[in-house]
């Protein structure tokens, strides 16, 4: 997915309903699955500090999908959020 991607503009946290941000992760902490293209990628929402991750390039929306951060990691995500 990339940041121009017309999706983003209407994908929502499912929790709160509000606007989520695309991240890209970097290789050393992108999962390791392989070579996918999305592998290095989530949606976060930094309202509730929770993140998404894109699966094969689909975001996985559900609740139970969504990942809690610390603050620790909240704050190094809100650096690299791509604008």
């Amino acid at each position: 997915m990339n940041p121009d991607d017309p999706l983003l503009k209407i994908l929502a946290c499912p929790l709160d309903k509000g606007p989520l941000h695309l991240l890209t992760l970097s290789d050393e902490e992108a999962p390791d699955s392989g070579a996918e293209p999305s592998a290095g990628e989530a949606l976060y929402n930094p309202r509730l500090r929770r993140r998404y991750p894109i699966v094969d390039g689909i975001p996985q929306l559900l609740p139970s999908s969504g990942e809690q951060v610390t603050e620790d990691e909240h704050e190094e995500l809100l650096k690299r959020m791509v604008p």
